[in-house]
């Protein structure tokens, strides 16, 4: 699952003690095992040698640049859905022409900027976004490549949020509109249209939501051809599972083992979009108890991260497994499951210092009994963590630390009081 154990009481992160880092850095923090990330990279090379697929790692599950440069130096390409993440590749040197721009909503200056830089697949998710496509890159004088977004129609049976191939979606186009779209736009001047994507949710923690995905998918595809619109190129997206709680997910081979058989001997290019299973458990935030206090019936250990440095918990009800960092002399380290109750333990909210009712970390959980300063480890943290962290409360963003062995390195500092308004300055 990961490099981080606890070793004579203590977690680690490959060969370094979370406290370590603690004492020199501070709290919160993000740590990442390099360790991991390429484990979880080469599994899923592995899982699907035969079809030789081309990984897009997901930039939005983690964007920070050295995690970018590791997973470039491992030969990732990337999916992306922003400028600003177009702007990340470009800024490590990696190959624009294996990336893959997704996102309803594209802006001219992102499209503009894209096509110059020579980014080798547009996901397009709608007949406007098409023709505008179309516009720009001849009036670039550029022929582009795209691949239509398709739902299928399949329920992932994941967080409504993050459910996105179904019908009811502002994702991509139906199925049944799809074969219209590829009559009407399949033969464009400036944009060649001869993939499709799909991206039916995350995170999914079962192979046969792609299987059902892909048979509708192979089979609109025959349809396609027999009106002589060939399909070169399926991406089949991301979504696949982490293991927020020990042995939840499957592994890459897992979902493998279902999914290669359909598209051996098809001839498709085939593109993968993994971000949640490669770094998710590759990370962990550490954060401080400040205070325990009782309100009511319920027991509070308030901490110096918040829904600022990780809003999953908020805005997913999304469960990590929360644990002291250093265990007792003699305590057996616990099993990653958010309904582990430690013995002799408390029921206990961990909470943020934030001003929001919604600002916790976990709820429930019986814990050991905690005092003032001690640390805390947040697991399964890698993905939609600090990616997703902001300023509220004008609070400074957490620093993010690699791990890589027995070393470790600082790969974002931690934001000053003159970073939350260097951007508000008179010129």
């Amino acid at each position: 699952m990961d490099l981080f154990s606890y070793r004579d009481g203590d977690v680690f992160c490959e060969g370094v003690r979370l406290a370590d880092i603690v004492e020199q850095v501070g709290t919160p923090v993000y740590v990442y095992s390099a360790g991991t990330i390429r484990h979880h990279y080469r599994a899923i090379i592995e899982a699907f040698e035969a079809v030789k697929p081309l990984i897009c790692f997901s930039i939005k599950s983690l964007s920070n640049l050295q995690i970018l440069r590791l997973l470039a130096d491992e030969g990732s390409g990337f999916d992306v859905v922003s400028g600003g993440e177009v702007a990340r590749v470009l800024a490590i040197g990696a190959d624009p022409g294996r990336v893959v721009f997704a996102g309803v909503g594209k802006t001219d200056r992102e499209i503009n900027e894209a096509i110059a830089a020579g980014v080798g697949l547009f996901n397009v998710e709608s007949e406007q976004e098409f023709e505008n496509l179309s516009r720009l890159a001849g009036a670039a004088g550029r022929t582009v490549r795209a691949a239509l977004r398709v739902n299928p129609d399949v329920d992932p049976k994941t967080h409504r949020y993050t459910t996105t191939g179904k019908k009811e979606t502002k994702f991509g186009v139906d199925i049944e509109r799809a074969e219209r779209f590829f009559e009407t736009y399949g033969r464009d001047d400036n944009v060649r249209l001869d993939a499709i994507h799909l991206h039916i949710g995350s995170p999914i923690y079962s192979a046969q939501p792609y299987v059902d995905a892909i048979n509708k998918t192979l089979k609109l595809m025959a349809r396609l051809s027999a009106k002589g619109l060939e399909i070169r190129t399926l991406d089949i997206g991301g979504g696949f599972g982490a293991d927020y709680v020990e042995g939840q997910s499957p592994l890459a081979v897992d979902y493998a083992r279902q999914i290669v058989p359909l598209l051996t001997g098809t001839n498709l290019d085939v593109i993968l979009e993994p971000g949640r299973q490669i770094v998710c458990n590759a990370g962990v935030l550490a954060t401080t108890v400040l205070y325990v206090k009782q309100g009511g019936e319920r027991n509070f250990v308030i901490v110096d991260a918040a829904m600022t440095d990780l809003i999953r918990p908020a805005l997913y009800e999304s469960e990590h497994f929360v644990y002291p960092a250093r265990l007792a002399d003699g305590a057996q380290p616990p099993t990653r499951r958010p309904d582990y109750e430690a013995p002799d333990g408390i029921r206990v909210d961990i909470v943020g210092g934030v001003c929001e009712s919604s600002d916790f970390l976990a709820k429930d959980r019986v814990l050991p009994v905690m005092e003032r300063g001690d640390l805390l480890t947040v697991f399964s943290a890698g993905a939609y963590g600090a990616v997703m962290s902001s300023q509220y409360n004008s609070r400074p963003r957490a620093p993010e630390v690699l791990v890589e062995g027995d070393q470790w390195r600082l790969i974002r500092r931690r934001e000053t009081y003159d970073d939350l308004f260097a951007a508000e300055q008179d010129s």
